[in-house]
């Protein structure tokens, strides 16, 4: 189906046919979720091992009574598995409790209150305030920064990552930007995986921007493979070292998708500088967190082997999910000028784009058929996408069986959506 090729008399003939089916499927009352990368019951389940895992041992390899207070940077043996999974070192790891974004909103604070430089850096004492989003990204990224009345500044991306001239040119011109979101394996919504050049690029804004500008670097699908020869993401903290840089990147990941969504362990890597401060307004908050949760983490998965296993059993779980995703968008879209989509090799999101001004329009059919999908201009900061275009799929947490019948309607309604376009224009 090529709109641009179409008749008139064609494409009221798909008009009427695509709307018929449109009407079968709201008469069929479906009531299926592609909305957010939750994982599946049956994703869950691969860590029913936590229940009951410490066998009421609480005292950990170190000697940690885990019941007790203290702690504040978390056991050793997690620090250590922590800095396996995002390179760094030990030393560089705080574990946390049980949210990566509740660390990134902490260290957000700390920044806007205190500052991550010591007296006179808080960022709430400068004015305005800046960050860069890449787009199409994560929108609880953007929500942090909406809460503290952070202006964001869009970044395109591409297979890449982010446009680094654009960004560099930016860092460089405007000393207003504290900051920049990267989910930098399997991108969230994109896929995408950053390549060595857009690593290093990143790790040496720290040069030419302000010296209390940060990089958050959620590296949230760090360990999110569907395959053995997934691609690899090159190290950043060791293109800091290189380039004197260490200070300027905080690389948060948590176990939320690996064991329990709800009952997860949190990480945040950094230079001993910011972690000391940190852990100095952090320390005011909470007196440890909860290394009963981390020593039977522990126990489940006690290493870096281990927890690859593990995250095998995720991937045959996931493979089906978005292998019916992907089949249903090829078959309907390859021969066609009516989107275009990603097909990642790992992470919890596929991106598809509609012709532009069409994803509000898209999500709106499709609920009307029984469909939620997340909202349009979601992946986009203040939920504006300026072409309208981006939707974001998350297969994770239906049924195979549910997710094919949720992408026949979703084509379908990309489809209507289309030709109603193209005959109203």
């Amino acid at each position: 189906m090529y709109l641009d090729q179409a008749t008139r008399e064609q494409l009221q003939q798909w008009q009427e046919e695509l709307a018929a089916k449109h009407e079968s499927f709201k008469s069929s009352g479906l009531n299926l979720n592609l909305t957010r990368g939750k994982p599946s019951a049956s994703q869950l389940s691969l860590a029913n091992a936590l229940d009951g895992a410490l066998e009421g041992n609480y005292i950990s390899d170190d000697g940690t009574d885990t019941r007790n207070y203290g702690g504040l940077v978390g056991l050793p043996k997690m620090r250590a598995l922590a800095a396996e999974i995002l390179g760094v070192e030990a030393d560089d790891v705080l574990v946390g409790g049980n949210s990566s974004l509740t660390l990134m909103y902490f260290t957000i604070l700390f920044a806007w209150q205190f500052g991550l430089n010591g007296k006179g850096s808080a960022w709430s004492d400068e004015g305005v305030v800046k960050f860069l989003c890449p787009v199409p990204g994560y929108d609880r990224h953007f929500s942090i920064c909406e809460e503290f009345g952070i202006e964001m500044i869009n970044v395109p991306m591409d297979e890449n990552g982010p446009d680094m001239a654009l960004v560099e040119t930016l860092v460089a011109e405007d000393s207003a930007i504290k900051g920049i979101w990267c989910v930098p394996k399997y991108s969230n919504p994109t896929g995408c995986v950053y390549s060595e050049d857009t690593v290093e690029r990143l790790a040496k804004l720290g040069n030419m921007a302000a010296d209390n500008f940060r990089v958050f670097y959620d590296n949230a699908y760090a360990v999110h493979d569907l395959s053995d020869d997934a691609p690899n993401l090159p190290n950043i903290m060791a293109y800091c070292r290189q380039h004197g840089t260490e200070n300027s990147v905080l690389q948060f990941a948590s176990t939320s998708k690996v064991t329990f969504a709800g009952a997860g362990v949190a990480f945040l890597a950094s230079s001993a500088n910011n972690l000391k401060i940190i852990t100095q307004h952090l320390g005011v908050a909470s007196i440890g967190p909860d290394k009963v949760n981390q020593l039977r983490h522990l126990n489940v998965i006690p290493d870096l082997a281990g927890l690859k296993s593990h995250m095998k059993k995720h991937a045959e779980l996931l493979r089906p999910r978005f292998a019916c995703v992907i089949q249903h968008l090829c078959e309907h879209f390859a021969e066609s000028d009516l989107g275009d989509w990603n097909s990642p090799e790992g992470g919890y999101f596929i991106s598809f784009d509609t012709r532009p001004g069409l994803a509000d329009e898209v999500v709106k059919l499709s609920a009307e058929a029984g469909v939620k999908l997340t909202p349009a201009g979601a992946t986009f900061p203040y939920g504006k996408d300026p072409e309208n275009k981006n939707i974001r799929i998350a297969p994770s947490f239906p049924t195979v069986d549910e997710i094919d019948k949720a992408m026949a309607i979703f084509c379908n309604s990309v489809k209507l959506a289309s030709v109603r376009q193209k005959l109203a224009a």
